[in-house]
């Protein structure tokens, strides 16, 4: 036979299947780190933001790794997210484990290295938003490259350098710990921001989808405020909790959103691809992870 239709080799796909369940495993090893951190407040927090910028990449790396492939990786520039994604969940769990050496030489440079690294793929992800037809509209926000994985990157790379300045016994800890909150809540409205974008897309047809738009907002609000006054912290936990849990519950309605689809997972090569982002939602869970490690400290900042 000269002529033969040949399917797309599943492979690399499933591959990214495999990588996706080691990640979930690493999420929860890390998240056990970030929810019962040890120590005195400046080293849990530093606990709990390793493990919340390693759950951030863990996001990151499935997430880029699936959205390049479905651009055929055809820049390789392309393979660089992926890359530096892997770099900061081996960095973030360092950080998470041996939090009093976070501020290491080695383990700072890759910190800054991946922070810069998401802000240069932030600006190639704005030029691909840019060049095409109708520039800044909305039919571009909802099919172009997304902004929100490369600034997980560098919330990530922030995160971890964050964690080095809490335990170096900086005089201005305090001050520094207001700002980390205030850098949380910026990182959750921003990762609402983009779920409520793609929701939208989906036309919000199951009302779970209202939920990243609902709860993830008032824990940034709780603990911007708790940044300001200590009593908010009270008010904080259970909503950074609740959103944790939906960085948990997400994947599980996004999984349910692709059997929804045509050919659902029986057709899971496309369908991977085409549906809702299973690795997605974990942001919230790294995000919220960090938040919960530093309330500790905003409700005691002379420790």
């Amino acid at each position: 036979m000269l002529f033969q239709d040949r399917e797309p080799s599943s492979r690399p796909l499933l591959a990214v299947a495999a990588a996706t369940l080691a990640g979930a495993a690493a999420a929860g090893w890390l998240l056990q780190r970030a929810w019962k951190p040890r120590g005195d407040t400046a080293h849990r927090g530093a606990q709990a933001l390793g493990a919340g910028a390693a759950i951030l990449c863990v996001s990151v790396a499935l997430d880029s790794a699936l959205e390049h492939y479905r651009g055929s990786y055809k820049d390789r520039a392309m393979f660089v997210g992926p890359t530096m994604a892997l770099l900061g969940i081996g960095v973030g769990a360092y950080v998470a484990f041996r939090p009093e050496r976070a501020n290491d030489r080695l383990p700072r440079i890759a910190l800054i290295t991946i922070g810069a690294t998401g802000l240069i793929g932030l600006g190639f992800h704005s030029y691909n938003i840019l060049k095409r037809p109708g520039e800044l509209s909305a039919l571009n926000l909802f099919y172009a490259a997304p902004a929100g994985a490369p600034a997980a990157l560098t919330l990530a790379g922030l995160y971890g350098i964050i964690a080095g300045e809490l335990v170096s016994g900086n005089p201005v800890r305090a001050r520094l710990t207001q700002y980390t909150a205030g850098l949380i809540a910026f990182s959750l409205l921003g990762t609402v921001a983009e779920a409520g974008l793609l929701h939208f897309r989906g036309s919000f047809q199951n009302p779970a989808m209202y939920a990243p738009v609902t709860i993830p907002p008032l824990a940034a609000l709780s603990i911007g405020a708790a940044a300001l006054t200590p009593r908010a912290a009270s008010i904080a936990e259970p909503l950074l909790k609740a959103t944790a849990v939906l960085g948990i519950a997400g994947p599980v309605f996004h999984a349910y959103g692709i059997h929804r689809n045509m050919g659902g997972w029986h057709n899971w090569s496309q369908m991977i691809l085409q549906g809702p982002p299973l690795p997605a939602p974990p942001a919230f869970l790294g995000i919220a992870a960090a938040g919960l490690g530093i309330l500790p400290a905003l409700r005691d900042p002379r420790q």
